[in-house]
Parts: C-alpha cells; structure tokens; sequence
C-alpha cells in the first residue's frame, strides 16, 4: 500500500524530535552527555512514593482504577491549590481554575489545539523550546520570534514587532505570548521584573494572552523569588502550565493548566476528545505525597544537588572554555541547563559529528530555532552527569570546539 496518498497534511508534515535522534548516542559505553534535560533519577522519592502507591492502591481501588474526570483528581487540585497559595500567593483559587493533563507536554499540544489556526500567529521566544515549538507547529501557525537576552525577552524589539503587525490589522490573528519566565530551556535565563511588567503592559496594551510554561520555577538555586505572570496581571490574561516531572518525578505524567474558568472548560473539552482522562492513580499519589509530606523540604536536597553540578560546570568552563576567543554562557540561577554561544561562523550541528567521536553529547542550538537555521549556540544540561562526568565532558567539548575552529578557520 502506498501510505503517503492515506496520510494528511499534518501526517506527511511530521518529522522526529532532533533531540530524541541525538540522544541516542548518549548509550554508548564511555560517552558523556549534556543532551538530555532528565532529571536525576536518585533525586525520585521512590520509596515514599512506592509506599503511598501501595497503600491507595489497596485503600482506594475504586477511584484510582477507575476512569477520572476529564478535569483530574479534586484531591490534587486542593493540595496543588494550597501549594501555589503558600508558595506565591495565588489566591481566589478553586477547582474551576484547574486541570491535569497527561505532562506539561500534553497541555502544549492542547494549546496548540485550542488557539492555533493555519493563519494565527504567535509570538515566541528565541531560542525556542523544542517541546512547544512541536505542539505548535502541527497546527501550522506563524511564528514571530523574539530574541531572549540574559534577562529575558528583548522587550524593545517585542513592541516594536507588537506595533507592525498592529499597523498591517494583524493583531486579532496573534493569539499569545509564549514565554518560560524562570531558567529557560533551553537558554538557562530568567525574565527580570521589569521586563515581566513590560510584557505584561504589552499584553495589555494589544488585548493578548500570555501563555507562562514554567516547569522548572522551585528550582532555584540562587537569587530572589520573582512574582509569576499570573500573580502579577490581571486574571484571565494569563494561562499557567505547570508539571510535577521536574520536582517529583516525570514518571507519574503530571502536568497542570491554571487559568480562568471560561479558558480551563475549553482545555476541558479539548482534551476528551485527545484521551478523555488522565491517570487517577498517579494523580492521586501525588497528591497523597503533597498531603503528607512538605515538597519545598522534599526538594531542598535535589536544589543543593544540581547547584553543586551547576557550579562544577560552570568551574570547568572557566577552566577549559576561557581560552576560546569569543565564547559565551549563561551562569543559570536555577532549572536543568545553561546556553554556550561559540564565536560567529560556528555550526554546533555540524560541529557534532567531531563530538561524537568524542564521545561527548549536547543539543545543538539548530534544535531551538523557530526557522531550522544554522546556530552558533548549544544547549548543555548539569542534572544527570556526575560531578566527575561533568569535568571530563567539558575537557572533552574544549578539544572538540578547538578543532572544529581550527578546521574552519574560526581559531
């Protein structure tokens, strides 16, 4: 049979995921990898988890086993409600506001399916989150991508690009902002208070919605807490996707969406028609572990574990990077990755075949252009390498980058 004349548009569009390619590589025997952003897996709770699993599996069968509600378990929205309540300051919470999705990743599909039209347009960061940008891209949509600076979104740029499509009536068809304000991935920066403000008068100013994926948020290592997106605007400007893969474990397939009621109902809808519901009994193991245990004592220790990883790499830098003209990298207050930026002329796609024989993997930053154009820049991840591993991996990348710059010319 011939597949391609039953496939439709979107099914003759699909292409694999660079990183999912790239990572295969990572299970070669001697290899280090910076590629993947997993967490590390002897941060789980797998023994409190493995308890609380036993004891709701026996203890309340009937409504883990069962089908859910398409909105997820009420016993993990009131303890995720108390959580974001204690922890920021969100209040006039409830039920209405909340919905779990199957990961964080599910929930940008979702997106993608509620707002996204052949000739939307969205305004994204640049670089781009990989994740997004797939959920995204299946509907088709316009980009306009916006270049991240240490602190966040260029914001002077973002109004300009605002003002241009205003002038052509194209407004109606921008449908939100997309940004992640804490430790971005893949570019390690966080959005500052003036320039969330900034975005947040923007949004405002034009009547458009601002979609804040922040995932990695309780994972500070350093500096002050800065208000989310939905604390700081008016409710109803913004819709908040969040997950439990980075602070509990990705295992349990647990992402949320918060927002205003009238916007949950349509994820609501949208997501019957994708798997009706998700899992009850991750859900509601979750939420036995937030009844039961306090998560910003749980975590303590995994923060001071990737800070002491960060910090390792960032000494190797220093140690074997310095002696390249040129090159820059993101020193990240928190979350799973730093952003490395080579000299102009580089191609760290190209770059990578020298890497693999190496045997030393990252992501090249090819994978995070809303355009597939050539980058200069790559996406290096601290979480799961030993603090050894780390060195070594940095004093193996510093001989790939000489060489490739000397084979180019560029050193």
């Amino acid at each position: 049979m011939n597949y391609k004349e039953k496939y439709s548009r979107l099914g003759k569009s699909l292409r694999s995921s660079l990183i999912r390619e790239l990572l295969k590589y990572a299970s070669i025997p001697n290899a280090i990898s910076f590629g993947g952003g997993v967490p590390d897996p002897e941060t789980f709770p797998r023994r409190e988890l493995s308890q609380i699993a036993a004891e709701v599996i026996e203890k309340e069968y009937a409504y883990v086993l069962q089908y859910s509600t398409t909105e997820g378990d009420p016993e993990l929205a009131k303890q995720m409600i108390n959580l974001l309540e204690r922890l920021y300051g969100f209040d006039n919470l409830n039920e209405d506001n909340i919905m779990f999705t199957t990961g964080s990743q599910q929930a940008l599909e979702l997106v993608g399916k509620i707002f996204l039209d052949e000739d939307s347009i969205a305004i994204v960061e640049d670089p781009f989150y990989l994740g997004a940008a797939s959920a995204f891209r299946m509907r088709n949509a316009k980009f306009i991508p916006i270049p991240l600076e240490d602190d966040g979104m260029n914001v002077d740029l973002l109004e300009k690009r605002l003002h241009e499509l205003d002038n052509k009536g194209l407004i109606p068809k921008v449908k939100f902002i997309y940004v992640i304000p804490n430790f971005h991935n893949p570019a390690g920066v966080t959005v500052s208070f003036e320039k969330r403000k900034k975005i947040i008068e923007l949004a405002e100013k034009y009547d458009l919605l601002i979609l804040e994926d922040d995932p990695y948020g309780l994972l500070r290592f350093e500096g002050e807490h800065i208000p989310s997106f939905f604390k700081l605007a008016e409710r109803g400007r913004v819709v908040l996707l969040n997950t439990f893969s980075k602070i509990l474990a990705p295992g349990l397939r647990i992402g949320a969406v918060l927002g205003d009621k009238e916007i949950i109902r349509k994820f609501v809808l949208a997501k019957q028609g994708t798997d009706l519901c998700s899992s009850a009994l991750t859900q509601r193991i979750a939420a036995r572990y937030l009844e039961r245990y306090d998560l910003v004592q749980q975590i303590a220790p995994t923060i001071k574990l990737y800070k002491s990883k960060k910090d390792v790499m960032m000494k190797a830098f220093d140690e074997y990077f310095s002696k390249i003209n040129g090159i820059k990298w993101i020193n990240p207050h928190g979350g799973l990755f730093t952003w490395v930026t080579l000299p102009e002329g580089f191609d760290t796609m190209e770059m990578f075949e020298i890497a693999k024989k190496k045997l030393v993997f990252y992501i090249p930053g090819q994978a995070f252009t809303p355009d597939d154009r050539v980058s200069p820049s790559m996406r290096m991840s601290f979480c799961l390498p030993s603090h050894e591993k780390i060195i070594e991996g940095v004093k193996r990348l510093s001989e790939v980058i000489v060489e490739y710059g000397k084979s180019k010319g560029l050193i």
